[in-house]
C-alpha cells in the first residue's frame, strides 16, 4: 500500500512510501487485540482500594451478649461485621492488576490495530519536522493543514522531540508517542494517525524483530 508523503503545510512532497504489508496489511486478529487492550487498561489501575477487616478495627473485644438465650443471632465483640461500624467481610486489599502477555501476542495485536487503521485510510505520513519553540498554535496549524483538526490525533515520532511534545501537550484530543512505545490501545483510540517518515522505519524495526 502506497501513501503520499505530505509536509506540515498539507502539501504533497512528490514522494511516496510503501507501508510494510507484514505490519499494515495483515488480517486483524480481534481476540489478541482484546487481550492487549485489557492488559493495558489493567496496568493503569492503581489497585489501592482498602477496607478494614475485623482484626484491623480498634474496639473492645468484650463479648456483648450471652451465647445462648438472647433470642437473636450470636455475635462476639463490637468489631463484628454484623454490627454498624464493624469490620468488613472479605474487603478489598491493595493488589497489582497487571498481567503479562507473550511477546508474539503483543506484536500481533499491534500489527492488527495498525492494519485496521490502514484499512480505514486513517494513516497520514508526513516528512520529519520540528518546531523552533514549543507553541500550541503551531501544532494546531499543522492539524488544520492536514485537515485532521477536531479529531483524536496520534502523532508518532521516531525519537523524543521536546518542542513538538510540549506544543501538543495542552490539546485534549492530541497525543505524541514514540514509535518504540506504540501500543494497541492508543492506536485504536485515535481517529487518525500521523506518522513521520523515520517513524515508519522505527515501527518496522520494532515489530519485525
Amino acid at each position: 500500500m502506497e501513501i503520499n508523503v505530505l509536509n506540515i503545510n498539507g502539501q504533497e512532497t512528490g514522494r511516496k512510501v510503501t507501508l510494510n504489508e507484514s505490519i499494515f496489511g495483515i488480517e486483524p486478529n480481534d481476540h489478541v487485540i482484546y487481550l492487549d487492550v485489557k492488559r493495558y487498561l489493567a496496568a493503569q489501575r492503581q489497585g489501592t482500594a482498602k477496607a478494614k477487616e475485623r482484626s484491623e478495627h480498634t474496639g473492645s473485644t468484650r463479648k456483648l451478649g450471652r451465647q445462648k438465650g438472647g433470642g437473636g443471632a450470636r455475635h462476639g465483640d463490637i468489631n463484628s461485621p454484623l454490627l454498624r461500624g464493624g469490620g468488613r467481610v472479605f474487603g478489598p486489599k491493595p493488589r497489582d492488576y497487571s498481567f503479562k502477555l507473550n511477546k508474539k501476542v503483543t506484536v500481533l495485536a499491534r500489527k492488527s490495530a495498525l492494519s485496521y487503521k490502514a484499512q480505514e485510510n486513517a494513516i497520514i505520513v508526513v516528512e520529519d519536522f520540528n518546531f523552533e519553540a514549543p507553541k500550541t498554535k503551531d501544532f494546531v496549524n499543522v492539524a488544520k493543514n492536514l485537515k485532521v483538526d477536531g479529531k483524536k490525533i496520534l502523532l508518532v515520532m521516531p525519537e523524543t522531540n521536546k518542542n513538538v511534545c510540549l506544543s501538543a501537550r495542552n490539546l485534549q484530543r492530541s497525543e505524541v508517542i514514540l514509535a518504540a512505545s506504540l501500543n494497541t490501545y492508543k492506536v485504536l483510540n485515535a481517529d487518525v494517525m500521523v506518522i513521520t517518515e523515520n517513524s515508519l522505519k522505527a515501527i518496522d524495526s520494532v515489530l519485525n524483530k
